[in-house]
């Protein structure tokens, strides 16, 4: 495991001026799994990474699924260094909604649903083999479906298999960094990001 980095102390009026900020995306070429957030955290889009507050399960579940070859500490960003086993492994990540907030339920349901359409035309630009949206409600809300369980959908997004997974945000109190490292393993292998023979994350 990297040496972990001490997070920067922002203040709350420093964090606040990034409201409304756009986070780049994560694209590799060629893409296999696309991960999609509902949309950045004021501090995700003070250090453009997705992902990045501390306290989120997303990079920690990462490592225990096995998908990256070490725990990432994205509170400071992540250099290109960080960044490159993701994209050699075929990874990418995006959001819903691309304007930062400081809660995802400071979104209107009209901006979660208004984000299918650009979600769908990445996919089709970019043709990953599974798209993984995390959160369920965001999923019920933007895909109009609200009977929705957790897993591989039976629609398709412009051919790319759909799955729901939990959203690692620290305020899901349901699920733990090895119940979020399960479920991404399954798209993960889904993907073809990990062998289908890979045993269960430890």
């Amino acid at each position: 495991m990297a040496a972990a980095k001490r997070a920067p102390g922002f203040t709350r009026a420093h964090l606040e001026s990034f409201r409304g900020a756009r986070v780049d995306d994560l694209i590799a070429d060629p893409l296999r799994l696309l991960f999609v957030g509902i949309n950045p955290g004021l501090w995700t889009a003070a250090v453009n990474t997705h992902f990045a507050r501390p306290g989120n399960r997303f990079w920690p579940a990462l490592h225990l699924a096995g998908i990256t070859p070490r725990e990432l500490n994205a509170a400071h960003g992540l250099s290109d260094a960080d960044r490159q086993p993701l994209l050699d492994g075929g990874i990418g990540i995006t959001n819903l909604v691309p304007i930062a907030t400081a809660r995802a339920d400071e979104l209107t349901a009209a901006q979660v649903r208004a984000g299918v359409g650009p979600l769908t035309e990445l996919v089709s630009r970019t043709q990953p083999k599974v798209v993984a949206v995390l959160g369920i409600t965001a999923y019920r809300e933007a895909f109009g479906d609200r009977s929705v369980t957790a897993g591989r959908q039976p629609r398709r997004l412009d051919g790319a298999e759909l799955w729901v997974l939990p959203n690692p945000s620290g305020l899901n109190a349901h699920e733990t960094v090895q119940s979020l490292a399960d479920a991404y393993q399954q798209a993960a292998r889904a993907a073809g990001v990990l062998p289908d023979s890979a045993g269960p994350a430890d």
